[in-house]
């Protein structure tokens, strides 16, 4: 069985050389460009944000937590003093403040986005969301689900904008049982957050459909992280530390898994590389658990798309959005995009979507 990759003990180097094999220590420049990454302030979404700092972008993170926000930014500055990073707070499981949010940005486009925040219970009791939602499905899929119709107007304006949704290998083994898509009848945790992680590559396939059915510019891709594992990652003080003893008793799992520095480069791969277009799945190459990110073909219940319009059917009346998009943008001001967001925000405050 092949060794484990080897981990990076740096921050990967920008390259402006012409196109060639992707090399994840060697990312592309994205200068100018800007990116949010949800859940950016630990674990996979922390390497996500360090490894796309470290290509000149701004990349801003979406935190529920400012005090472990700062500490994200702060690490990353640590290694990267040039670094444009900064953070906004942002709570999936609480709808009505998405808005609040996305006027936080103060961006007049959006490059990508990286739908990577995520919760995971291993036990009962079954949790809610303020708004009603199991808690996992509401903030995995549902709160990503009416954040990215906040973030269409932003995303439009940006010459090629792009979605990557963060799903998981354990949505692999689930079906969505779309009569009880919150487990209020049977709930079991596992099952609950593997159904959750599927909705959420449903829906970013789905979008994918939705964007080339308008002629958007906007890509949706899909990617999952394989198995990652606390013991493999190195240490980003005081996001993650590891001992010396956690990382000797981690070495045996390197041969299957890997640590969520490596975790990440699928998600990064979705939002830098040229060649990557909408409705792709990109996964570790190492049986889906590890390595360098590579395409993977949709197959089987990934690829239903009589299952994923149903969900986003779904999605839109729990939520009471969709997510939105035209034809590009055509070199529309800031202001003209700054005011096309404000007045969608304004509406939904009249309407009352959020008091659901």
């Amino acid at each position: 069985m092949p060794s484990a990759p080897p981990m990076p003990s740096a921050p990967s180097t920008p390259s402006t050389s012409p196109a060639g094999p992707w090399d994840v220590h060697r990312l592309p420049s994205a200068q100018g460009k800007t990116f949010l990454v949800t859940g950016g302030n630990a674990g996979i979404g922390y390497f996500v944000s360090e490894q796309l700092a470290g290509t000149g972008a701004t990349v801003v993170l979406g935190s529920r937590d400012p005090a472990k926000a700062d500490a994200a930014v702060a690490s990353i500055r640590s290694r990267l003093p040039e670094a444009r990073v900064r953070h906004i707070r942002l709570d999936l499981a609480d709808l009505s403040s998405l808005t609040s949010s996305v006027e936080a940005l103060e961006v007049d486009r959006l490059d990508a986005v990286v739908l990577n925040a995520g919760v995971k219970f291993d036990q009962s009791p079954r949790r809610e969301t303020g708004d009603g939602h199991e808690a996992m499905f509401g903030i995995n899929h549902l709160g990503h689900f009416a954040l990215t119709h906040w973030l269409a107007p932003l995303l439009t304006a940006a010459p090629e904008g792009r979605v990557v949704t963060t799903g998981s290998f354990a949505a692999k083994s689930e079906r969505l049982d779309l009569d009880d898509l919150q487990g209020t009848r049977d709930y079991q945790p596992e099952r609950a957050y593997g159904r959750s992680k599927l909705a959420q590559m449903l829906f970013g396939f789905e979008l994918d459909r939705r964007l080339r059915a308008v002629g958007s510019t906007v890509r949706s891709v899909v990617t999952h992280p394989g198995g990652a594992l606390d013991s493999l990652t190195p240490s980003r003080p005081p996001v993650h530390v590891r001992t010396p003893g956690e990382r000797l008793r981690g070495l045996p799992a390197g041969v299957l898994v890997q640590g969520k520095e490596a975790a990440a480069w699928p998600a990064v791969r979705a939002v830098l590389d040229p060649s990557v277009t909408g409705g792709q799945l990109w996964v570790p190459r190492v049986f889906g658990l590890r390595g360098v990110p590579h395409r993977e073909p949709v197959r089987g219940h990934l690829a239903d798309a009589e299952v994923a319009a149903r969900l986003w059917s779904a999605s839109r009346d729990l939520t009471g959005v969709e997510p939105e998009f035209g034809p590009p943008a055509g070199g529309r001001s800031g202001r003209v995009v700054r005011e096309l967001l404000g007045a969608s925000i304004r509406r939904s405050h009249r309407t009352g979507w959020f008091s659901r």
